[in-house]
């Protein structure tokens, strides 16, 4: 059961830590059975997608974020053409923007055309938005955590990833529209922390998506690191004075 992972741009898109994304999400597999290998593609790189079962990228500086989409818009075909034969996709931070149709900027007015994968857009705005973030999902049974750093507003999101944003902002705004990004396999959220490390339910969630598109049989139970549930937990409680155990409750209808 071999899997292959490909780190987008790590040297310049991991400005919160997010390559322990990597290392979370490679322990878990790993301890459910697959031999994973990781590769990373640099900006000098052309990215091999062909055998990629998991892209990802995480977040940069408003400059490092234009530096990647520059060296990704090249191979933006073969990336569509991975993800339609069902590759999973991951892109957190600001690297969710260039999934959309573009980027715009506060002063000038400056459009970056992105990758065009989702029809939403993104516009720069002159303050930045530093929050702790609590969410739910209809797609795994937990409330989701993390850390938003931004300084832009996406509108046009036809599936938020999490549909109800409990504490903080979401793609606009109060949270009112959700947050984040699905289609599919492709997953994508403004939310930092790293977010795998902090919510082990989504990384259990990835496994059970990696390992149905692979034909693999699930282990009888997935891997449990008490720590990562413990850490969990204490952040949960601290953010929104929710127990881990509480249900989400339904998410509203679209």
């Amino acid at each position: 059961m071999e899997l292959t992972i490909l780190h987008l741009f790590p040297d310049c898109m991991s400005l919160y830590g997010e390559y322990a994304n990597i290392a979370v999400l490679r322990r878990h597999l790993e301890a459910a059975g697959a031999a994973v290998t990781v590769e990373s593609a640099l900006f000098e790189d052309a990215p091999d997608f062909a055998r990629a079962d998991f892209i990802y990228m995480g977040a940069g500086t408003e400059r490092t974020q234009k530096a990647a989409l520059s060296a990704l818009l090249p191979h933006k075909e073969a990336l569509k053409a991975a993800i339609d034969r069902g590759a999973v996709l991951l892109f957190t931070g600001n690297a969710m923007e260039l999934l959309g149709a573009s980027i715009t900027a506060e002063e000038g007015g400056k459009v970056w055309p992105c990758l065009g994968l989702a029809e939403f857009t993104t516009v720069e705005t002159g303050y930045r938005v530093p929050e702790d973030v609590v969410a739910r999902t209809s797609l795994w049974g937990s409330f989701v955590v993390g850390f938003m750093n931004k300084c832009s507003e996406t509108c046009g999101v036809a599936a938020p990833l999490f549909e109800q944003v409990e504490r903080g902002p979401g793609n606009a705004g109060d949270g009112a529209l959700g947050e984040g990004y699905v289609d599919g396999n492709v997953f994508a959220t403004h939310l930092t922390g790293p977010i795998l490390v902090k919510n082990p339910d989504f990384t259990d969630f990835l496994i059970r998506r990696l390992f149905s598109l692979k034909g693999w049989a699930l282990p009888e139970a997935l891997p449990v690191l008490p720590y990562e549930r413990e850490a969990y937990a204490v952040t949960l409680k601290e953010l929104a004075g929710l127990d881990a155990g509480d249900p989400p409750g339904p998410c509203p209808a679209s």
